[in-house]
């Protein structure tokens, strides 16, 4: 009955003209095709930044764009539409702030100073006003009142090695759901950043940073243990493994983290 109510408000939203359209991302999805080589099957990626750098006038096309959209009419779309709105403007932005810079670079790190991280700085012009990217992904994709899916850690980008696969193409609300699945999946595959050895289970240092994220009752799940189990063929576990970390007995420990830019013409 609720859900029917739902869909019927939904309608007559739309027929009424107060339901906003979802943001039309195709010239992102575009640009990453383009840009963006995949390797593994999607496990990890890298940049081709030296061609990219050269011609940047879609990029800041789609950034004004985004630049546009403004908070009554993001308020109107569903949480799907919403957060692939915000995840392909955190990363867009993030290769914009690269590419300022490039190839004077060899870490995003080196855009920050010794008392303020790249990721601190206001350079975001979005939903009516200027943000940093901590901002974006702390206190709106990540905020527990929002969305709540800790999956958006393998979908955020952070233009480094380390990091989980820039993903070849744009995130759409009617796809969401399907791709942050996929990128959970090809992370947790990814045995550079996640294995087993020595009857330790290493993990990527992002389920220390953000394990409150995976802790926090998203679709039940109470422990990193809990969420990494249902992952568990994709962590290459034997069944022996799985019983062991469902029962709370896998020894953990968490891998270092390579903040080398994410760059074709460097990566590994």
């Amino acid at each position: 009955m609720v859900r029917t109510f739902c869909l019927l408000l939904t309608l007559l939203l739309c027929h009424s003209g107060l339901a906003a359209a979802p943001f039309d991302h195709h010239r992102w999805d575009k640009l990453l095709k383009q840009y963006v080589v995949t390797f593994l099957q999607g496990q990890s990626s890298a940049v081709d930044y030296q061609t990219w750098v050269q011609n940047q006038t879609e990029l800041s096309m789609y950034l004004t764009a985004l630049e546009k959209v403004n908070q009554e009419t993001f308020n109107q779309w569903n949480a799907n539409d919403q957060l692939a709105f915000l995840i392909n403007a955190y990363n867009a932005w993030t290769i914009q702030l690269v590419l300022s810079a490039y190839p004077k670079l060899d870490s995003i790190k080196d855009l920050g100073s010794l008392f303020r991280s790249p990721w601190r700085k206001r350079f975001v012009s979005l939903l009516g006003g200027t943000y940093s990217l901590d901002e974006i992904e702390h206190e709106w994709i990540r905020s527990p009142d929002r969305y709540r899916d800790p999956r958006i850690h393998f979908a955020v980008n952070c233009a480094s090695v380390g990091c989980p696969a820039l993903r070849g193409e744009a995130y759409i609300g009617n796809k969401l759901e399907d791709q942050l699945q996929s990128q959970t999946h090809l992370f947790l595959s990814d045995r550079k950043r996640n294995y087993v050895a020595n009857h330790t289970l290493y993990l990527s240092p992002i389920f220390k940073w953000y394990r409150e994220d995976f802790e926090k009752g998203w679709l039940g799940y109470h422990s990193l243990n809990n969420f990494l189990g249902d992952y568990s063929e994709s962590l290459g576990l034997t069944a022996s493994q799985r019983e062991t970390l469902k029962a709370d007995r896998m020894k953990i420990r968490f891998s270092d983290y390579d903040w080398r830019l994410n760059d074709y013409l460097v990566t590994d």
